[in-house]
């Protein structure tokens, strides 16, 4: 069911899905990674945890896909943070959905705001997280300190129109080793495009000033304030994040679990790695939603 919710000045585009059977239900709040939108994957999430038993909740973050907001393509930690919590008390809010019984779901960089919301909410039920990028400041180190200063242009100049009122300038999102990207790693840009279904447009640009807050945002230091149970599903080829981090994170927060997979940040949404992934997710949500 296509829904919405308000978050700050604008509506946040949303999906419920709802399993078969009388209510309230268990229910998972989907959230996506760094410039991805619903129609990136997501729905094959909502069909196997809704027919699990589940309610299924999954959003646009603002300023992306079919959500509100200007600029579009902005990318920022702050806004994703209050969108988090707007679709948590939207899905506490709705009678189809037992409110004391709700797990978030992070994916990529999505995995950063759900372990700082899980941080902010300790009557989360649970929290499961994959292929986590729990750290931007670590994905622009890994990426070296020459690549970020290519930035130092757009990103002035993205802060000045802003400023001024004017349209803001863009760079690529994504992109093959050498191009003036974010994110360039080695096969980057073919994973994107995995996740992208035949006849979407991704839109592979976000403003050059977010470049800025993601590369000093580290989610991974509120790992020991999360106190609901946490699931790490860990890629052990990850390509755009230190693996280890997603170990630490792991050590640190009180009640998490980690499983590692043979795949990469990419190769985790398809077959076989993905099937093994899901079932070990709803064998993880099934003991902390419907105990």
């Amino acid at each position: 069911m296509r829904t919405s919710f308000r978050s700050g000045r604008d509506e946040c585009a949303a999906w419920l899905t709802l399993p078969d059977g009388p209510g309230p239900h268990p229910a998972v709040v989907l959230v996506h990674g760094g410039g991805a939108t619903h129609a990136m994957m997501l729905g094959q999430y909502e069909t196997w945890f809704s027919a699990a038993g589940f309610a299924v909740l999954a959003f646009d973050f603002r300023h992306l896909g079919e959500s509100g907001g200007e600029p579009r393509q902005l990318v920022s930690q702050r806004r994703y943070a209050r969108d988090v919590d707007a679709a948590l008390a939207f899905a506490r809010a709705r009678p189809e959905i037992d409110a004391g019984r709700i797990a978030l779901w992070g994916t990529s960089f999505g995995a950063s705001h759900v372990l700082a919301a899980a941080a902010r909410h300790p009557s989360l039920a649970a929290a499961v997280v994959q292929c986590p990028v729990f750290s931007g400041r670590a994905v622009v180190a890994r990426a070296g300190l020459r690549h970020l200063a290519r930035f130092t242009g757009p990103i002035v100049s993205d802060l000045v129109r802003s400023a001024l009122r004017l349209p803001r300038r863009y760079v690529p999102l994504v992109g093959r080793p050498g191009d003036l990207a974010f994110v360039n790693q080695p096969g980057a840009l073919e994973g994107w495009e995995s996740v992208t279904p035949d006849g979407y447009e991704f839109d592979n640009r976000i403003t050059a000033a977010s470049g800025l807050a993601m590369a000093f945002y580290n989610a991974a230091a509120q790992a020991p304030r999360v106190r609901c149970p946490l699931l790490i599903c860990a890629c052990d080829r990850e390509n755009l994040i230190n693996p280890s981090i997603a170990v630490a994170v792991a050590e640190e927060a009180p009640r998490a679990e980690l499983k590692h997979y043979d795949a990469d940040h990419f190769t985790v949404y398809h077959p076989p790695v993905v099937e093994k992934a899901v079932a070990d997710q709803l064998d993880f949500l099934a003991v902390h939603l419907t105990e």
